[in-house]
């Protein structure tokens, strides 16, 4: 995923510095309000890809923070609500309020940040459509494939194995994953996969210095560019 900008609305100090110390570490960019009036500024006047907003807030209340956000018009970033409150009717106002998702504390910070992600790919259509690692960029919705500028063509096998590997980057995708992704519980063999890394590397790799297709074995395989990790 891109680098994206989040907006922290809470009055924690200690918490909010975790979760920015987390997400800052993923190499996005953060900024902070401690109260919902200067909260409410923020996400008027600046531009972000998600806000994490506590409901517990001095001067404004997150409820109300939310609603004049929506209010706005203007605005429609993805909001993840924060809140003590785990009861069904505190999670409902959350929704009507205008929050796009909801986690209780305490929580995990792996589980917040999937979360955010899941917002934010679901409110950017381009970061689902057009995926990029080093100078190879897949455009999802085009079924389109260019590598340093040169169009790459791929069959159906490959081009959704290459989506996989480009939306987990760097992350390694499992074979078990792959196989489920291509044939459901029904592989037709133990070298059909092969086959078909064998292909994509080809067109993708062969004509290439830098190899950016690599298998971790007895795990799976990863897509991503070597050079950029040692540099």
């Amino acid at each position: 995923m891109r680098s994206i900008r989040i907006l922290i609305v809470e009055d924690n100090p200690d918490l909010a510095e975790n979760i920015s110390d987390f997400f800052e570490s993923q190499g996005h960019l953060l900024d902070f309000a401690m109260d919902g009036i200067g909260g409410l500024h923020l996400a008027l006047t600046e531009d972000y890809d998600a806000i994490i907003l506590d409901i517990m807030l001095p001067r404004m209340d997150g409820l109300t923070l939310c609603r004049k956000l929506r209010e706005a018009g203007s605005k429609q970033t993805p909001v993840l609500m924060l809140t003590a409150r785990d009861t069904l009717s505190d999670k409902l106002e959350g929704f009507d309020a205008g929050a796009d998702d909801y986690l209780v504390k305490p929580f995990e910070l792996e589980e917040l940040a999937a979360r955010i992600h899941a917002l934010v790919r679901r409110s950017d259509p381009l970061e689902e459509r057009i995926l990029q690692v080093a100078d190879l960029e897949v455009d999802i919705g085009k079924m389109q494939v260019h590598r340093a500028g040169r169009p790459i063509e791929l069959n159906r096998a490959c081009m959704k194995i290459l989506t996989m590997l480009m939306q987990a980057s760097p992350n390694v995708v499992q074979r078990k994953e792959i196989e489920h992704a291509l044939w459901s519980d029904m592989p037709p063999g133990s070298d059909a996969l092969r086959t078909h890394i064998y292909t994509l590397r080809r067109a993708i790799d062969k004509s290439f210095e830098n190899h950016l297709i690599h298998t971790i074995h007895g795990v799976g395989y990863k897509l991503v560019d070597l050079n950029e990790i040692s540099t």
